[in-house]
């Protein structure tokens, strides 16, 4: 078995990806779907033909899972990668995200691409696949729009970014120990409109 990635902008895209995968035989099973949107993980489960895999549309939108990545924070996901990266992030692997994605055989540089695609809204793509059907695989995933990771890299790298770095999980998920104590006053407010 062969581990074959992507990186989409749009859940269209991620939607005609698990199609073409699902028409070449990979069983909804070895695919795996993150992003940090709900409403899209629910439409890419819906349209997409993973609701198979584990009991229909139901038993899908049942699997999604809300998880806590230290390095991406709160995102959605469902598939075979979710247990490893929430079992990396929790035993304290080195790498977090980047770790878990280059020990199923993702290169590392595109790692970092895809850790740092998400956090900005994109939607990663993760397959197993066997070997003879990995090069059929990967030309349907550039068919469906993935984005091409060298373009994407240098795109980042021109507003000064080097590789992806873990956020601190108190600068998203919970919120800042720095919060003046005037400022922690009105987050606690349970009158104050919420953003």
């Amino acid at each position: 078995m062969r581990t074959i990635s992507a990186l989409f902008d749009t859940y269209d895209e991620v939607t005609a990806a698990v199609d073409g995968l699902s028409d070449l035989g990979v069983p909804g099973s070895d695919i795996t779907v993150v992003t940090r949107a709900r409403d899209g993980m629910t439409k890419i489960a819906e349209s997409a033909g993973l609701g198979a895999a584990i009991g229909g549309v139901g038993g899908i939108l049942a699997g999604i899972g809300m998880f806590v990545i230290p390095g991406l924070g709160s995102v959605f996901g469902i598939g075979w990668l979710i247990p490893l990266l929430i079992g990396a992030a929790a035993g304290g692997v080195a790498g977090g995200a980047i770790g878990s994605l280059t020990g199923v055989g993702i290169d590392e540089t595109d790692a970092h691409v895809y850790a740092e695609g998400v956090c900005r809204g994109g939607t990663l793509l993760v397959a197993r696949v066997h070997d003879d059907e990995a090069n059929e695989a990967q030309a349907v995933l550039l068919r469906c729009g993935a984005i091409d990771t060298n373009s994407r890299r240098s795109e980042y790298a021109a507003d000064g970014w080097e590789g992806f770095v873990a956020k601190d999980i108190w600068d998203e998920d919970i919120g800042s120990e720095d919060v003046p104590a005037d400022d922690k006053k009105s987050q606690d407010d349970p009158t104050r409109p919420l953003a």
